[in-house]
């Protein structure tokens, strides 16, 4: 049948000889392929074998770095966040450094260690991380919100010159961008050692201390305080930062400016620290 069709699709060709032709020619095909898949039976499987194992390989390679890729492809915008909170960072520095009272910027080192003078004995500045910071600190006295791991040190956003400038002049007076920002670094090392005294444990502290610990542990729990640094009125005794009329002046500033919120817990009048946006 096969021959019939070849030689009919030969134009003018319905002879028997065509035909012939036709046949054998496809008989000559037949034998050749024949030829081509018994030359070597022995070795034709193990070669084809070996080169199936190779593209095998060469599969899996590509799938890895397509993998590879992919995740790298996955980390690029983790990494653009980690550079921008990064210049974020860097500019919250350059700020705090542009605007540091110049007193402070001789003594920078040593200032914590002066603080240290100020906290009980259960403060640990032979570390970076404070001691209330420590995984494996658990306070089994009383239950007590204390700051969350990570939270690090009270915030110091120091106002620059154009903040104190934009203020009105009967608000500003003769305040000083030097005498605010000292009483900033001094309002953030009263909330430093609040913080200190919410996670010390009894058997580290004085009678009076512990109580007072646990007047503040009760302030700290508190939805309007939990998780954030404060302060007391009644923490506020100098020497940068006193309860007279330049004091009073410079909490006004600290509040319309952002640095601090107030509200009241009882009968204490607590100051909340913000952190830099």
């Amino acid at each position: 049948m096969e021959a019939a069709a070849a030689a009919a699709a030969i134009p003018g060709s319905s002879s028997l000889e065509a035909v012939a032709t036709a046949f054998r020619s496809r008989v000559n095909e037949l034998q050749d392929l024949a030829l081509a898949r018994n030359m070597y039976p022995a070795t034709a499987v193990t070669d084809l074998t070996a080169v199936d194992t190779s593209v095998t390989a060469m599969e899996a390679q590509v799938q890895a770095i397509r993998r590879r890729l992919q995740e790298e492809l996955d980390a690029i915008p983790k990494a653009k966040k980690l550079v921008e909170k990064s210049l974020k960072q860097q500019q919250k520095l350059q700020h705090m450094l542009a605007n540091m009272p110049p007193g402070m910027r001789e003594d920078i080192v040593a200032t914590p260690l002066e603080q240290s003078l100020m906290l009980p004995e259960c403060f640990n500045f032979n570390t970076a991380v404070p001691e209330f910071l420590d995984s494996d600190f658990k306070i089994k006295e009383e239950p007590v919100a204390a700051p969350k791991k990570g939270k690090g040190s009270a915030p110091r956003w120091y106002i620059s010159t154009e903040e104190l400038d934009s203020l009105s002049s009967y608000m500003r007076g003769r305040l000083t961008l030097e005498k605010v920002n000292i009483s900033i670094n001094e309002v953030a090392t009263y909330a430093d050692a609040n913080a200190h005294l919410v996670a010390c444990p009894k058997k580290k502290l004085s009678e009076d201390t512990w109580e007072k610990a646990l007047e503040l542990r009760d302030i700290a729990a508190t939805e309007a305080v939990k998780g954030k640094h404060f302060f007391l009125e009644a923490d506020i005794k100098g020497p940068g930062l006193k309860l007279d009329h330049t004091g009073k002046a410079i909490l006004t500033v600290l509040r319309h400016l952002g640095r601090v919120h107030e509200t009241r817990i009882g009968h204490h009048r607590v100051f909340i620290l913000s952190k830099q946006c």
